[in-house]
């Protein structure tokens, strides 16, 4: 038996370097940029049509996205969650030439094509469960209780494996596909095989083997790992994968959470944060476009709603969102992340530098019986220069608490401000007090003058 391997990590600078070593970790495999996605999800669920896609796909162009993600919904039999999955063919009643005039028309925009699959599981109400009731994971003639009206697929038989590498090898080759949403939406219940032995190691790698092959067969597919969220993310499957969706909820306030804790691992560029519509489909909170858009910068951004539905106002800020996420995209995607612990489990302050560069984030999720925000030190930067400072606006301005904001933030929103190091590391600047589900975006630049 191949033992799974463990990482240890220490650091004497406290949370901050022990993320940077592992972030450093999985920044040794090299990755082209990360595109900005568009997936087709909270869009049109289960609701393929064409016409409603190829619009889709136009409005996301125009906005700068880069790459465009087909979701759940396209395979034989997928009405709903009920029946379907294992049936890895186009369903020809609802794409009645294939995909490929989406594809095409994708293409044909200058953005990636990607393609939702979930190979490990398997409804009852299929034809591979017809035919092959043995492929499922659990007790002979019992397979357990369902979860998500889903089962599990045993890769450890190894025709139930060669027909799922068969199946997603002739997709990839037959549209071109760029990328591949690899999701698991249940635990793996009774977890043995047709002969009652326990194979939950054993299906991992059978899983490895699997991905290892899809890749080797198309070098430069991505993949990326999706479990109901972030139920799978572990440096196991990020050996072979290319990015984690951190969480099914789009949802801001949750959000920052998530992407903290997520990032405590990770480095941005392999977590997949899509903004939202203004009412959250998990949640149902209404959130500031500007929240949800400054939230959804610090990751591998995307957007999960439908933009033919969006305002000209809407379509704009999303426009510029997409700019500055490409700005910003190398610094982003390359510096090393740092937090500040603050007295107010309501309050994230956190931010991505390099030598000479740095972007920072507050944002306010819940009121404080404080009253107001405190004086923050800026984590990462040096007391021996000079810092510029300015308070981006591109996505608009957070609503605050305060008549007046600090003097510092009010310069810093018309233009640079000059802040010595020392005054920023030592003694902190005051914060303004947002709103709740606000954030403030904070750029800091080594003054060279």
């Amino acid at each position: 038996m191949t033992p799974p391997i463990t990482y240890f990590a220490c650091s004497d600078e406290g949370l901050d370097g022990l993320a940077a070593r592992f972030h450093a970790l999985q920044r040794q495999r090299p990755r082209s940029p990360r595109p900005l996605v568009l997936n087709t999800w909270e869009a049109v669920y289960f609701n393929h049509d064409l016409d409603r896609l190829l619009a889709l796909a136009d409005a996301a162009a125009k906005v700068g996205v880069e790459r465009v993600v087909l979701d759940d919904g396209w395979f034989r039999g997928r009405r709903d969650d009920t029946a379907g999955l294992g049936d890895w063919q186009v369903d020809t009643t609802v794409w009645p030439r294939g995909l490929s005039p989406f594809v095409d028309h994708v293409k044909s925009l200058g953005m990636q094509f990607g393609l939702w699959f979930e190979p490990e599981m398997v409804n009852l109400d299929s034809d591979l469960a017809r035919q092959h009731p043995e492929w499922i994971l659990g007790v002979p003639g019992e397979p357990g209780p369902p979860s998500r009206n889903q089962y599990v697929v045993d890769l450890t038989n190894p025709e139930a494996w060669t027909y799922l590498l068969t199946s997603i090898d002739g997709l990839v080759a037959e549209y071109g596909i760029d990328y591949v949403k690899w999701d698991h939406n249940r635990d793996l219940h009774e977890a043995v095989d047709h002969t009652g032995r326990p194979v939950v190691h054993n299906q991992t790698l059978a899983l490895y083997r699997l991905i290892d092959e899809l890749k080797r067969r198309h070098p430069g597919l991505e993949i990326e790992s999706c479990a109901s969220g972030g139920g799978r993310v572990d440096l196991g499957i990020l050996a072979r994968t290319d990015r984690v969706w951190a969480s099914d909820c789009n949802d801001p306030v949750e959000r920052q959470s998530i992407q903290r804790w997520t990032a405590q691992l990770l480095p941005p560029e392999l977590i997949g944060s899509h903004v939202g519509p203004e009412r959250s489909h998990t949640t149902s909170r209404r959130t500031d476009d500007s929240f949800r858009l400054a939230t959804a910068l610090f990751g591998h951004a995307g957007i999960e709603q439908d933009l033919t539905a969006c305002s000209p106002a809407e379509i704009d800020k999303l426009t510029a969102w997409a700019a500055m996420y490409k700005e910003l995209r190398p610094l982003l995607h390359s510096g090393r992340v740092v937090r500040a612990e603050l007295p107010d489990d309501g309050l994230f302050f956190h931010g991505v530098i390099s030598n000479e560069h740095g972007l920072f984030s507050l944002a306010r999720i819940s009121t404080s019986p404080a009253g107001q925000s405190w004086r923050v030190r800026l984590p990462g930067l040096s007391r021996g220069r000079d810092y510029r400072l300015r308070i981006r606006a591109d996505l608009g301005l957070p609503s605050m608490r305060q008549v007046r904001a600090p003097e510092w933030v009010t310069a810093a929103i018309d233009g640079w401000v000059r802040v010595p190091g020392s005054v920023l590391v030592d003694a902190g600047v005051a914060m303004p007090t947002l709103d709740p589900g606000q954030a403030l975006l904070l750029e800091v630049i080594v003054d060279r003058a």
